[in-house]
């Protein structure tokens, strides 16, 4: 008798979790949770416009790239997270291959709004803006006829004048990916060796240091990318708006393959607990209402080719992109990493 009336007791707990689990879950039906590496004023206006739209709200944490997959790696199935927003083609691909990421249910509505190389092959995460990878020159020391491509770099009259970032940094790690794609391993590593050699400085800072030391005179072209500098012109630091000003904008391999690109994306986090609403996010942050404020706000270029550059963008003239497979700065970046270190990159 004690065996049974246990067995009711334990079974009567039983249901009563998952009865408690089941209305947890419905509870949740209106909330989403978004981990995400972007810190902009565009994105909380966006998730505002999400909430008021839907009704749905948008819980945010924010962190770093790789404290966010680190977080979703360790949490698991359990992990509360329903959508995943990051920078750069690598960093999406890293989460990938986790296994941190999903398919998005609406591949239809994104094929027609994004071109292919900017969506993972398996639609595990989709890119939400551009940047460009660019040249920026001191406009009283260089004459812009005298830049061509991102290989040309290596050249003699460039020895002394160059500056970058650390090879640690994933934007330079892609760029040296899509080098390694276009050209081959061979070149990519004499490619590296020979921005090391014609270095003006030891690798340090950010995109907007590189931007300064240009501006400051301690190397006449940097490499960076194109929001940082939209920024910095917009900025209401007196120190980044007249480094900005001295310097100008130059897209490489115009005559052959072209820029190269990367972009900030989101995908479906695997164990989502509300994929729909994350699906939902996802069409929001495509269409032409979200992409303008994207483009206006953080001057990056819009993946809806329906809405225009903004007018610092514009500023800069049209280019031709490279339509490279973004999928590609993902697969080969260990390769990029390895060949950094053979060329001594720093």
């Amino acid at each position: 008798m004690k065996k049974i009336v246990l067995l009711l007791l334990i079974a009567t707990a039983f249901f009563a979790c998952k009865n408690d689990s089941k209305s947890s879950t419905k509870s949740e039906d209106n909330e989403l949770n978004v981990y995400t590496h972007r810190h902009y004023d565009s994105d909380k206006q966006l998730f505002e416009m999400f909430e008021k739209e839907t009704g749905i709200k948008v819980n945010v944490i924010n962190s770093k790239a790789d404290e966010l997959i680190q977080k979703m790696v360790l949490e698991g199935e359990q992990s509360p997270a329903d959508v995943l927003i990051t920078v750069d083609a690598g960093r999406l691909h890293m989460a990938k291959e986790k296994g941190l990421l999903q398919p998005v249910s609406d591949k239809k509505i994104i094929d027609s709004i994004i071109p292919s190389n900017l969506i993972d092959k398996d639609y595990h995460w989709v890119a939400l803006t551009k940047r460009a990878r660019v040249l920026v020159y001191a406009k009283d020391r260089v004459d812009p006829t005298s830049l061509t491509t991102y290989e040309d770099l290596v050249l003699p009259q460039w020895k002394g004048k160059l500056l970058f970032r650390s090879s640690s940094n994933i934007y330079n790690q892609s760029l040296m990916a899509s080098i390694v794609a276009n050209d081959g391993e061979e070149t990519a590593k004499k490619w590296a060796e020979g921005l090391v050699e014609n270095q003006a400085r030891k690798p340090k800072g950010n995109d907007r240091d590189q931007v300064k030391a240009v501006a400051a005179g301690e190397g006449d072209v940097a490499i960076v990318n194109t929001y940082y500098i939209g920024k910095m012109l917009n900025s209401n630091d007196r120190t980044e708006l007249e480094a900005a000003d001295q310097v100008a904008v130059f897209f490489p391999n115009q005559n052959d393959r072209g820029t190269h690109i990367n972009v900030s994306g989101i995908g479906v986090a695997k164990y989502s607990p509300n994929p729909e609403a994350a699906n939902k996010l996802i069409n929001f942050l495509l269409s032409e209402e979200a992409q303008e404020v994207f483009a206006l706000s953080n001057y990056e270029y819009p993946v809806n080719e329906n809405i225009e550059n903004s007018e610092v963008l514009k500023a800069w003239g049209d280019f031709k992109e490279d339509d490279l497979h973004l999928n590609q700065l993902g697969e080969l970046n260990k390769k990029a990493v390895i060949l950094f270190d053979e060329a001594g990159w720093k």
